[in-house]
């Protein structure tokens, strides 16, 4: 069974993820055509930066959204799974 979550930033996310894609293909073209290394690390920057982005504003998302404001033993839980992938 599928627990489908849906937020207001899911759309920043999606667009935030796309951009990153972009990226990644262009690094893959330049390397394809042989494009100097400082170039395709300028590009491979700014995947991991986009990505980056994306993770943290999910997961601040999740903080602000989906933990229970009672503290329960299941919120704490998840609050220290998810806060390992900051």
């Amino acid at each position: 069974m599928t627990n489908h979550h849906q937020h207001a930033s899911h759309p920043n996310v999606i667009a935030r993820l796309k951009r990153a894609e972009g990226h990644l293909r262009k690094v893959i073209d330049m390397i394809e055509d042989g494009r100097p290394c400082l170039d395709l690390a300028q590009q491979l920057q700014a995947v991991e930066s986009a990505i980056r982005n994306s993770k943290q504003l999910l997961i601040h998302d999740h903080l602000g959204h989906c933990l229970d404001a009672d503290g329960s033993e299941s919120d704490r839980e998840e609050l220290k799974a998810i806060t390992r992938y900051l």
